[in-house]
């Protein structure tokens, strides 16, 4: 992890009337590690540090720098929700139902669908926590080669 990300994140919490704690920065640079992770993942990236850190603490924590605006989460299946870095891009998650992979895409593949809600029900969208399920390519090619 960059050092200037770790300046940012001091400045973004105190910006807020936070600190940056060393439950919170190991929580952070688990997530910015593992990218998309669940709680548990992240509790076992931290616990590789500090041995002590609870899931409790993982779940208040991420909670906090989710109302902050530095983590997002997205729910990619019917397990725990996973969390990233909210900085990065907004990205939809393309989830493959057959092998699970997630795919990050653009928002912008959706805009006709944001200006269609938007036009027809006046609903202004959300794509942060969004997830597209389906099958994706190589299950898709594997699925037809296996039909022939």
């Amino acid at each position: 992890m960059a050092n200037s990300e770790t300046t940012d994140w001091k400045a973004d919490l105190r910006e807020r009337g936070y600190r940056l704690t060393p439950q919170r920065q190991l929580v952070l640079e688990a997530v910015d590690a593992l990218d998309h992770a669940t709680p548990d993942e992240i509790l076992g990236q931290v616990r590789k540090t500090a041995s002590g850190v609870n899931i409790s603490t993982v779940y208040r924590t991420l909670e906090l720098l989710e109302e902050l605006g530095l983590v997002s989460h997205a729910h990619l299946g019917h397990g725990a929700p996973t969390y990233h870095l909210a900085g990065r891009h907004t990205h939809l998650h393309l989830v493959c139902r057959d092998c699970d992979r997630v795919t990050e895409t653009d928002t912008a593949i959706a805009a006709p669908l944001i200006d269609s809600l938007r036009a027809e029900h006046g609903f202004d969208t959300d794509l942060k926590h969004f997830a597209i399920f389906g099958r994706c390519a190589d299950c898709t090619a594997e699925s037809e080669h296996g039909q022939s």
